[in-house]
């Protein structure tokens, strides 16, 4: 495991993680802070507590998430990485078929 140091909302923060997951968790707290930051600056919320800043943010993740799980329900019960996989699959077999063609 690795420790990183981070800041969410100006208080700095000690994590751990594995070195393969390291990009994936600055992302996300970059993403969190920036969450919490918008919420913070938005209208009657520059006075509440980081506590509930961060509650705030945690129901419009969760409300992301599941808009996301939704929408995935319409790629045959696949996620969305095995959904561009896919795809990315299918375009390789089209370019392959393409340049066979151009051959003849």
């Amino acid at each position: 495991m690795e420790r990183i140091d981070v800041s969410i909302l100006g208080r700095d923060f000690s994590l751990a993680c594995n070195p393969e997951e390291k990009q994936k968790l600055l992302s996300a707290v970059k993403l969190a802070d920036q969450l919490m930051l918008k919420i913070k600056g938005s209208g009657g919320m520059t006075s509440a507590s980081n506590e509930r800043i961060a509650v705030m943010a945690c129901i419009q993740m969760a409300s992301d998430l599941l808009s996301v799980k939704s929408a995935d329900e319409g790629f045959g019960g696949m996620q969305y990485g095995q959904f561009k996989s896919k795809i990315e699959e299918l375009n390789a077999l089209l370019d392959s078929g393409l340049n066979d063609l151009k051959k003849l």
